[in-house]
């Protein structure tokens, strides 16, 4: 542990840091011995975290004496971290969409993949909330608000950005950990999102709140991991994410693709689109159940390449 961020032997203390620059340089490089491929970007994280400020404002306070408290609190981090335990965990945050939510062990670590749902809704739904000229009528602006869904929500990130991207939509997310819901509702009241969070299991729960004519937006990242693939996960994901919300239920990585292309006829609108988040192997099952469903669908890449995204829709 000492070998972190400098010794605590007061007869070592010449080999203490002094220095923020100092401090940074021992944790970036503890972490590379640990074989951290990040290890750069984590130290700088976890740094910045103590110091009370970003990456941006770390590199201005390179030459600034460190605090001991400040060192202490740095040293347990790396140690932490070198430990593999996740990043967004041991800072409480993880940016999506230009946000920061609160995370921990209770919920997923948002992705940047999951973005592109959003971006695709965003793309979908464009003309449709573009700006007017004339302001609507009461019974015009009831008809024209946005209905969205997010099934699995986990920290709320999808559903709370749908919120905050859409003004004035109607969103409903669910999820069956209340703990999850704990993180996403506390999410919604720091980012001033109105979100109507829902504990269940299953999708029965949206088509008791079906709107008429249908949710416009169904999004859903739901646990598609085979429980048997599970030694095949990094180790910060194995064995600090929640395991409810990455392996998928009966051992069948299709599952809630299934019930989710089955259920859409019934719950979307006319217009509506369904956009399910993918295993990296997932893509083309996931296109022959969609259209087996009776939907038309395609598969939409990550900038990886590969197949991230079902997109459905009514045919």
């Amino acid at each position: 542990m000492q070998e972190a961020v400098g010794a605590r032997d007061p007869n070592q203390a010449a080999a203490a840091p002094k220095t923020c620059r100092e401090a940074l340089e021992l944790g970036r490089a503890f972490l590379a011995r640990k074989g951290l491929i990040d290890a750069r970007k984590d130290a700088d994280l976890l740094l910045a975290h103590v110091l009370g400020t970003d990456r941006l404002g770390l590199y201005t306070a390179l030459d600034k004496p460190i605090e001991p408290a400040e060192l202490e609190r740095a040293r347990a981090l790396f140690v932490r971290r070198a430990q593999t335990e996740p990043v967004a965990y041991l800072t409480g945050a993880r940016e999506f969409y230009g946000r920061s939510f609160a995370v921990d062990r209770r919920v997923l670590i948002p992705r940047p993949e999951s973005e592109l749902l959003i971006d695709l809704a965003r793309a979908h739904l464009a003309p449709r909330t573009a700006g007017r000229a004339e302001p609507l009528t009461s019974a015009a602006r009831a008809a024209e608000t946005l209905c969205c869904a997010d099934f699995g929500t986990g920290s709320g990130c999808l559903a709370i950005t749908l919120a905050l991207e859409f003004q004035g939509a109607r969103v409903i997310a669910s999820d069956v950990s209340a703990d999850a819901l704990e993180v996403a509702r506390a999410n919604a009241k720091r980012l001033a999102a109105e979100v109507d969070f829902v504990l269940a299991d299953g999708l029965d729960h949206f088509s008791d709140r079906r709107p008429e004519g249908g949710f416009d937006v169904l999004v859903s990242n739901p646990p598609y991991v085979d429980p048997k693939a599970a030694v095949l996960l990094p180790r910060d994901v194995r064995d600090f994410e929640p395991h409810v919300a990455l392996f998928a239920p009966q051992q069948d990585p299709d599952l809630w693709v299934r019930r989710l292309v089955q259920a859409a006829p019934a719950l979307l609108a006319p217009a509506g689109r369904l956009w399910v988040e993918l295993g990296h192997d997932q893509g083309a099952r996931a296109l022959e159940l969609a259209q087996q469903a009776g939907l038309c669908a395609r598969l939409v890449n990550d900038l990886e390449r590969i197949p991230r995204v079902l997109e459905a829709r009514l045919s």
